[in-house]
């Protein structure tokens, strides 16, 4: 689902805090669980309500065990937000509904609930709209349904009621004007040649439609600190469950902290002793994202959970690697690359369940691409050039989650598409951004070659590794 023609998406669209393992069946539940209550209490409905029941179709029920699709809606149900729920609490929070039998809705009105009976998993039913879809009702004591919504949630933790013409996005405000306005890496190319500006420059002023450029800058670098938090937390700095195996059936282990104490032990930055140092960084901050992501800790959304350790791990080597970083720079990589994922949302998809993994990480390649070129000074058709790069060498990308679970192949992609950014961003520097393939072309590729891709490979755990890896 493409967003309307006309509705402008802000940064924070394309960067939102939330929780682990997955924007799409994780966020975008609790939210579309959220929207419901509220929906339910500003009708009276709420205080009549005595049973809500949940249906999960296509690649929310098929992964939605995995991806915690059902801990999401519950969470939704009982008020909490994605952006403010605190994962710990959380965790005592689903045991004392498990073992009470009842749910509290908005944290207000106690229903009884049972996960098993009243969240049904139709995985062999896919709405036409969308393949993440979920519909839920509320009864009363006699039975009468009260109210019925259904939702998509469409990637990246936005969601869309059935009906409405644009996915529900916390930023975005109707009837905004952009003084730059753009639809296409074309439009975005040509405001910055006419207004002098740099694709940063031009997101900022845009941003200055819904807030002041100071708010704007602190926004932003709460966005990164939160990056920063979850790199730490997934080091095992500020997490002492970091050593723990990661939840589910494949027990997988953390591998981030073990990584971290073994880089330090060389001294840190130690490019001088070997020269691809800096990648093995680079891998650590990806996968210590995505390690933290499958826990289900706080990430920030970037422009998926499933591809959120790509910018964070890109960030943090431009703030580690690149001589005379800075605050000014993070701002303006994360307004790049903003600016970037907007096209993605706006022309494409970067939802897997509907593009496959090419939408998720290869879009966070894109971005980071393009945002790290911008900050080491490339010009702006360079930028162009390098966010191109990130994702034509990612087209076609499947998304086979083993087991439904967020974890393989999912946290080492992370740290490959990390690296692939940089490589892509040091390709069009080295270039003087003329290229043969637009940004814009490999944008229309991408959505077509999900649209041709099967249903398999699309966030199902039909295909793949996900079938394929019993047998290694």
């Amino acid at each position: 689902m493409r967003v309307q023609v006309g509705v402008m998406l802000s940064a924070f669209d394309i960067f939102k805090v939330g929780v682990g393992p997955s924007s799409s069946h994780t966020v975008g539940p609790m939210r579309a669980a959220l929207m419901f209550v509220r929906r339910l209490d500003d009708d009276d409905l709420l205080a009549r309500t005595t049973r809500i029941e949940v249906e999960l179709f296509g690649s929310l029920a098929l992964t939605g065990h995995g991806h915690a699709t059902d801990i999401g809606v519950i969470l939704g149900l009982c008020g909490e937000a994605p952006d403010t729920v605190d994962p710990a609490v959380a965790r005592t929070h689903l045991a004392d509904i498990r073992q009470s039998g009842t749910l509290a809705l908005l944290g207000r009105y106690a229903v009884a609930f049972d996960r098993a009976r009243d969240i049904v998993f139709n995985g062999d039913k896919t709405l036409p709209e969308h393949p993440n879809a979920l519909r839920l009702a509320a009864f009363a004591a006699d039975g009468a349904r009260l109210g019925e919504r259904c939702y998509f949630s469409v990637g990246g933790g936005f969601v869309i009621e059935a009906g409405a013409d644009a996915p529900s996005a916390a930023a975005s405000v109707g009837g905004a004007v952009w003084p730059y306005p753009f639809h296409s890496g074309a439009e975005l190319l040509a405001q910055a040649g006419a207004s002098g500006r740099s694709i940063a420059g031009v997101m900022l002023a845009n941003e200055c439609v819904w807030r002041s450029e100071a708010e704007v800058r602190e926004r932003l670098l709460r966005i990164w600190r939160v990056m920063q938090a979850c790199v730490r937390r997934g080091f095992g700095l500020d997490n002492a469950d970091a050593e723990a195996r990661l939840p589910g059936a494949l027990n997988v282990r953390r591998r981030a902290p073990a990584l971290y104490r073994e880089l330090m032990s060389r001294g840190g930055n130690t490019e001088a002793v070997d020269p691809l140092a800096a990648m093995d960084w680079v891998n650590a901050f990806a996968m210590a994202v995505n390690e933290e992501n499958a826990a289900g800790g706080r990430v920030v959304t970037a422009p998926t959970n499933g591809a959120a350790g790509i910018i964070p791990a890109v960030l943090h080597y431009y703030e580690t690697f690149v001589p005379d970083a800075s605050d000014d720079g993070v701002v303006d990589f994360l307004l790049t690359a903003a600016a970037i994922g907007v096209l993605y949302k706006t022309n494409a998809s970067i939802s897997g369940a509907e593009v496959g993994c090419q939408g998720e990480v290869g879009v966070a390649c894109s971005m980071a691409a393009g945002a790290l070129a911008a900050v080491l000074g490339g010009s702006v058709a360079q930028v162009e050039n390098a966010a191109e790069i990130g994702m034509e060498h990612n087209l076609g990308l499947t998304c086979d989650p083993v087991g439904g679970l967020v974890q393989i192949p999912c946290i080492e992609r992370n740290a490959m598409g990390a690296v692939k950014a940089i490589n892509a961003a040091r390709l069009a520097l080295r270039g003087d951004g003329h290229h043969y393939v637009s940004l814009d072309t490999v944008i229309r590729t991408m959505l077509q070659t999900g649209e041709d891709m099967k249903s398999t490979y699309k966030e199902t755990s039909l295909g793949g590794l996900a079938v394929n890896v019993v047998e290694c």
